[in-house]
């Protein structure tokens, strides 16, 4: 795995250098791609570019207020990216640096947007004049990838309406997998979120080239409307889980009043049965011929008229 990567412009070509050396002309350099580094890495970019990288521990305790960080010579960002852990989504920071017009990137993580966005200053050299470009590029790609991440999330969304609206297969696995898509979309609106500060704070910095401020305000522009479809999704996911307790509730009444009405049904039977079943001496139809007859008749009946009856209610 490659540690460092350094994107040096010669005249109008980027070359990559993937290991430090002493001939490295730092004034040519556009961006340095940190992951994972080795302390050795490190140590050559604190002292070259007086910066102080944080370590991954520091990198995830960092404070919301603390994400945007600016004074007269450099900038600081710590920007969420949405990953894939195992089968659940997290947000991992990633830090930037920007001094002296080179971008400094460091990560624990290896993440497609930077391969992309290298693609994309190796395919375009000219369009990169310093590191401004290639971060609002970096940007530009991740809020791409969070865009068609909602599109998918929304295509799920539509597939549990079909199931939760269809009423087959309403089982608590249904719940868990909407459960399952507010915690997904609630991961990718905190690091909308964190993007839609990040942008608003480039957007006030002296220090960002005029010409990239438009796409940066068409990027903000952008996310709002990202937000505003996880609210839309969050109304959707709200709908379906009432909409699927309001279906178990009814299939439980309908139990409830299958156990309901077969009650009514053998009580009137049960009374008859035990009357008849008392054996008192002078009870008059402990004589009769008919006697059995009659009151398994009485039983019948006493079961069928409130059938009859519920039926014509519409209760059945």
């Amino acid at each position: 795995m490659i540690m460092i990567r350094i994107f040096i412009k010669d005249n109008l070509q980027i070359r990559i250098l993937n290991e430090i050396t002493e001939d490295i002309e730092t004034d040519k350099i556009l961006w340095i791609d940190l992951l994972s580094p080795i302390e050795e890495e490190k140590e050559w970019v604190e002292n070259t570019f007086n910066i102080e990288l944080p370590t991954k521990q520091e990198m995830e305790e960092i404070e919301v207020s603390s994400r945007y960080w600016e004074d007269e010579e450099n900038i600081n960002i710590n920007a969420y990216f949405l990953i894939k852990e195992k089968e659940n989504f997290i947000n991992e920071t990633v830090s930037f640096f920007l001094t002296k017009n080179i971008l400094i990137t460091i990560r624990y993580r290896e993440l497609t947007t930077f391969s992309e966005t290298a693609k994309k200053v190796l395919s375009n050299p000219r369009f990169y004049e310093n590191g401004f470009y290639i971060l609002i590029t970096i940007l530009e790609i991740r809020i791409d990838t969070d865009a068609d991440t909602l599109e998918f999330i929304t295509r799920e969304i539509n597939k549990l309406s079909k199931i939760v609206f269809t009423g087959i297969d309403i089982t608590e696995k249904l719940l868990e997998t909407i459960s399952y898509y507010e915690d997904y979309n609630m991961t990718i609106r905190e690091s909308l979120t964190d993007k839609q500060r990040l942008v608003s704070s480039l957007l006030k910095s002296h220090k960002i080239p005029q010409d990239l401020r438009e796409e940066l305000r068409i990027m903000i522009k952008d996310i709002n409307s990202l937000i505003d479809y996880t609210n839309f999704n969050f109304e959707r996911l709200d709908y379906l889980q009432n909409t699927f307790l309001g279906l178990i509730n009814i299939k439980q009444n309908k139990v409830m009043k299958i156990f309901t009405l077969m009650s009514v049904i053998f009580l009137p039977p049960t009374l008859i049965a035990a009357i008849y079943g008392m054996n008192f001496k002078y009870m008059p139809e402990l004589q009769w011929k008919i006697g059995y007859p009659f009151s398994l008749l009485l039983m019948v009946l006493s079961a069928i008229i409130p059938l009859f009856i519920f039926k014509k209610k519409g209760w059945l």
